[in-house]
């Protein structure tokens, strides 16, 4: 299981923080619990200032996500799926979203969730969506990820937006 092995991230409160959540409108049972599993971790960490947007699909993440980073977030989570096909398709797809939302955060300096599921199959991506019955919670993880990052930076004097 991917899963395995994961931290539990300890997090103090994050009510300072501002944090967008953009998601992609494919696969939209996925997306659900990935969306809510985000929306779980900003309750549960305080977090007063978040946006949820939506793109078009995983391929678009990148391009918001850097104009989200320049406009003040301290955070930024990227939520979409890709479902292996036929095609080449999936390969340029993840490798564009996976190497544009590198670029936004070391760019920027502003950390940003990675949680684009890479999938075979959809069976594969039900699993991570943090839905009932599901292993795993990529929605709620990359949120935390994104938040604890977040706070390291501040801890360490970054400067805050």
């Amino acid at each position: 299981m991917s899963g395995e092995g994961a931290p539990r991230l300890e997090l103090d409160d994050c009510r300072e923080l501002r944090v967008a959540v953009i998601a992609s409108q494919w696969h939209e049972q996925v997306m659900g619990g990935l969306i809510d599993g985000a929306r779980r971790a900003l309750k549960e960490y305080g977090v007063q200032d978040s946006t949820v947007l939506r793109v078009p699909g995983s391929f678009e993440l990148p391009v918001v996500a850097k104009g989200l980073a320049e406009r003040g977030y301290d955070a930024v989570v990227a939520l979409g799926v890709v479902i292996r096909g036929g095609t080449p398709h999936f390969d340029y797809v993840c490798e564009a979203a996976t190497m544009g939302l590198t670029e936004v955060s070391v760019s920027t300096g502003v950390p940003v969730g990675f949680g684009l599921l890479t999938c075979d199959n959809e069976e594969q991506a039900l699993d991570r969506a943090g839905l009932e019955g599901s292993r795993e919670d990529k929605g709620f993880e990359a949120t935390t990820a994104a938040l604890a990052t977040a706070a390291l930076l501040r801890g360490l004097g970054a400067p805050t937006r």
